[in-house]
């Protein structure tokens, strides 16, 4: 819905409001035209029910209010008598319409002094529960949200397992559009898989859709800075039409608060011309500064003639490389006691078995288990995924003829956006230039330049688009120049060649922008090979994100002061002990 529509919606709840109590208003001792004034009525009748008056706020804010909203219907009933356990499952089963019946039906007397404190132990539980998952709400929704890195697409500047803590207000909140939506979770309920929040995310019907209606427009709360060059930034995947996450099932239309959350570099701005050459980012014709703490990484050729060894990248701590072993002898049973551990296998010519792994390769207890006997070949020619300063280690490394980066040639199409390899043959290493489109700039429409921005002109800024031969329509009428309503951005992975990012699927729309992460608080290794395997990076453990030089961890000083905190409370009880 517009803004107006939504106006209109909270004036006919008003009107409901004022129909369903203006009779316990009056009963209360208040006048029944107290219950007609939107806002004043809630102040109002919050000195009824004894509750704070900034109750009022909270059943304004989304995703808040679908928790405080029945609190309000309960304490409601029960400032007039209706105590009992039906009686709350009333006015929660029938949205609050219960109040009408006791409004209308029953001869109730108002509790002006009653007690706020829950009558049983289960209801004390229950208040407790409800009111800590509210300003957990409140705090994930608008101002710090936990994350976790799940892939490699940032290695080695922020790693997978890495827990962060995001800043929702370093660029302003996002106000939540989704209006019907589980607290304190995503797109998808735990456990239960299914889906978190009500709308319709059928192509087919979903801009028509009466539930849909309730979507609120895109806000965001005032921040203290831009999204600028090198942030790295938490987004909402704008080509996201996956119901589930890394779950392959029919294309659905989701909510742009409800797509999967992604994490990558900023490296283009608003109005910039951005263009990726020999696998480096150009802005404006110069190339892009990284941060001192920017660990970018690139697939390299390592080529010695007596072999490349494992041992020579592990060293180093190279990643994405192959391992193969090969057995003279196994058997049936012994080779699916290893399918976990290996990616495939081919038969050689001399009828020998070659098992391919990946950089972890074959654990030396489970070969001994198995009895096998497995050499690892060493080719003289190697793919790794590397920093400067580990291909700068290796380059030093006797035995290591040359360790060249590799790149997909310029001109041979890589499957990059916007997809048209006839008039853009682009690949991740050969990209652009291309124009980052601003709020209010206007840029020239034909039939060559509306691959770039038909995604933008149809999906984010919600008109209707048609080519037809040379010409392109826009709305129905024929268009040879547009206006963006919104800014765009460009994100990219530090791991170069194994990040899926707007080189694939394009700009990133201002308001798909969540959040910057902060603080890294907690860093395990193993991350992907269950939590039994996870081993902490002590290192990486309370780091700031941001920032200049070698990350700092702060955990001692985190220690220290939760020590002290137990000490002075020791003291402070025993001195009050000694009081009494």
């Amino acid at each position: 819905m517009s803004g107006t529509q939504w106006i209109i919606f909270i004036l006919i709840i008003q009107v409901i409001h004022f129909l369903g109590t203006w009779k316990l208003y009056i009963k209360a001792g208040r006048k029944a035209w107290e219950a007609a004034i939107p806002i004043y009525n809630g102040i109002v009748l919050m000195k009824i029910i004894n509750r704070p008056w900034w109750w009022v706020i909270l059943m304004f804010i989304p995703i808040i209010n679908l928790l405080m909203i029945p609190v309000v219907w309960v304490e409601t009933i029960r400032s007039f008598g209706k105590n009992t356990l039906l009686d709350t499952w009333l006015v929660i089963l029938t949205l609050g319409f219960y109040i009408y019946y006791i409004n209308y039906a029953e001869d109730v007397t108002y509790i002006e002094d009653r007690s706020l404190k829950p009558r049983t132990g289960l209801g004390e539980w229950v208040s407790s529960i409800v009111f800590a998952i509210v300003a957990a709400t409140l705090v994930h929704t608008y101002f710090i949200q936990p994350y976790v890195i799940p892939t490699g697409s940032l290695e080695r500047t922020l790693r997978v397992g890495d827990f962060l803590f995001v800043s929702k207000f370093h660029y302003g909140a996002r106000v939540p559009m989704t209006t019907l939506a589980a607290p304190m979770v995503h797109d998808t309920l735990p456990v239960l898989k299914t889906r978190s929040y009500l709308a319709d995310v059928d192509p087919e019907t979903y801009k028509t859709s009466w539930i849909n209606k309730l979507q609120l427009p895109y806000m965001r709360l005032p921040g203290f800075e831009r999204v600028k060059k090198n942030d790295i930034v938490v987004f909402s995947l704008p080509s996201d039409t996956l119901y589930q996450f890394f779950k392959a099932q029919k294309a659905v239309m989701k909510p742009i608060d409800k797509k999967s959350n992604y994490v990558k570099r900023c490296v283009g701005t608003p109005g910039d011309s951005l263009a990726v050459i020999d696998g480096y980012v150009y802005i404006n014709g110069k190339q892009l500064k990284l941060s001192d703490r920017a660990k970018p990484m690139y697939d390299y050729e390592i080529y010695a003639k007596n072999g490349v060894s494992s041992r020579y990248l592990e060293d180093v701590d190279a990643s994405d490389y192959l391992r193969k072993y090969i057995a003279s002898n196994i058997s049936e049973a012994q080779y699916n006691a290893l399918v976990p551990f290996v990616l495939g296998a081919n038969r050689t010519q001399d009828g020998k078995l070659e098992l391919i792994a990946s950089e972890d390769g074959i654990p030396i207890d489970v070969i001994r288990q198995l009895r096998l006997s497995l050499t690892e070949e060493k080719p003289r020619s190697r793919v790794a995924n590397m920093t400067d300063e580990m291909v700068a280690q290796l380059r030093k490394t006797s035995g290591i003829d040359s360790v060249v980066k590799t790149e997909e040639p310029k001109g041979m199409y890589g499957g990059a956006f916007p997809q048209k390899p006839n008039l853009y043959p682009w690949n991740n290493d050969y990209f652009g230039p291309i124009y980052i489109p601003e709020a209010g700039a206007t840029v020239e429409i034909n039939a060559k330049t509306i691959p770039l921005y038909k995604k933008i002109i149809r999906d984010y800024e919600h008109n209707d688009v048609k080519v037809t031969g040379q010409k392109v329509f826009i709305n129905g009428q024929e268009a040879n120049s547009y206006t963006f309503k919104q800014d765009y951005y460009w994100m990219m992975g530090d791991n170069r060649d194994h990040s899926e990012d707007s080189r694939t699927w394009g700009y990133v729309p201002a308001d798909h922008i969540v959040g910057k992460p902060v603080f890294l608080w907690m860093s395990f290794d193993n991350f992907k090979q269950g939590i039994a395997k996870w081993r902490p990076r002590w290192e990486r453990v309370f780091t700031t994100v941001g920032g200049s030089g070698e990350p700092v961890s702060y955990r001692w000083y985190f220690v220290a002061l939760v020590v002290g905190w137990f000490v002075f409370d020791f003291f402070r009880k025993r001195k009050n002990k000694k009081a009494d």
